[in-house]
């Protein structure tokens, strides 16, 4: 299994006071967090995209290029690409760019997103949301297949043979499926064969076992070997010394992120209560000491029925510096280790 980091460059204070640090301070912290994932051998650290002003990952590209100057052997990806509002063929020729410049590294991750900022941004309809994606995952996949490309469609110009270049180095460019809930994104991705990317943020992750298999029953029906059909989960995580600091230093910045969210979508409040019930054996959450993550990822990969990747989001926290370089060295030294050696005889048993 993968371990690794995805970051979507929140820039609050973690303790809410203040006005934070810079975003050029920010960026600065990321790329040493980036650093210091590659020095602990994780696997994978990616990027989100947000158009918003507490966000600092508009163009994941370019930091993912930054970092791949800084670090040797770790995968790049983005976390995810909002494709719909995007076009496929700038977001190939960035990607096969950030390919070359790492040697092999890059991989990118294309969902819808959870906020709708980008529509009006690009001067989109959201009313198009679903057709948008559809399409442009459509024309993405024919790039990714061959440089010159004969096609058309409802939302952008038609291609007539031009040729999109550069190519990358890995053929073909790793592209995964980054989905949240909704059936008919587990069956699309099960039909192209794509990977997919589950994001689990909340309740229990057992109930995506349906959709899980859903994916891999749409994905034998088109006729894709099972080694293709690979899934992986994006969790909220943190891991620290015990179990009582991994809560006290995360949970301030967790309830405070998920408050500000969901006042703007009409949740009801977010409490320390769900916070410890998510931090539980059965939640979403990936919080901690390093023993009690490895259980929960090793749990986490029956339920689901198996798993290639799994990845910590901490930055939904804005948790001061030294304490995310802290988790990530742990994760690395300590977590992936252990989820290794146990699945390993799990599965070899």
């Amino acid at each position: 299994m993968q371990i690794g980091i995805d970051s979507f460059v929140i820039n609050t204070p973690a303790s809410g006071a203040g006005s934070g640090i810079s975003t050029a301070e920010r960026i600065g912290n990321l790329l040493e967090e980036i650093e210091c994932a590659d020095r602990a051998g994780l696997d994978v650290f990616g990027i989100g995209e947000h158009h918003r002003s507490d966000f600092a990952d508009s163009a994941p590209a370019v930091i993912l290029a930054a970092a791949a100057g800084r670090t040797r052997s770790i995968r790049l990806t983005s976390a995810v690409t909002v494709l719909s509002a995007d076009d496929p063929v700038r977001v190939f020729q960035d990607f096969a760019t950030l390919d070359l410049i790492s040697k092999g590294r890059a991989e990118m991750i294309v969902g819808r997103g959870s906020f709708i900022d980008a529509y009006p941004l690009f001067g989109l309809a959201l009313e198009d949301y679903d057709s948008l994606f559809t399409e442009k995952l459509e024309l993405l996949l024919k790039i990714r297949e061959n440089p010159t490309v004969h096609w058309s469609g409802k939302h952008r110009a038609p291609l007539t043979g031009q040729g999109v270049y550069p190519r990358p180095l890995q053929d073909p460019l790793p592209v995964w499926l980054g989905v949240g809930g909704t059936p008919e994104s587990f069956v699309r991705a099960g039909v192209l064969g794509l990977p997919l990317m589950v994001a689990i943020i909340g309740g229990y992750p057992e109930h995506f076992r349906p959709l899980i298999d859903l994916y891999r029953k749409a994905g034998r029906e088109a006729g894709h070997a099972p080694d293709r059909l690979t899934v992986g989960v994006h969790s909220i995580g943190y891991v620290a010394d015990s179990n009582e600091r991994a809560a006290e230093e995360f949970s301030p910045g967790y309830l405070r992120s998920f408050n500000e969210i969901g006042r703007e979508r009409g949740w009801s409040p977010t409490t320390r209560a769900h916070f410890d019930a998510g931090a539980g054996p059965r939640g979403a959450l990936l919080v901690g000491d390093a023993e009690t993550v490895v259980k929960k990822i090793v749990a986490l990969d029956a339920k689901l029925g198996g798993l290639s990747r799994v990845t910590f989001q901490m930055s939904v926290a804005a948790l001061p510096h030294e304490q995310a370089l802290h988790a990530i060295e742990l994760i690395g030294a300590r977590v992936a280790p252990m989820v290794r050696s146990e699945l390993g005889r799990s599965r070899s048993g």
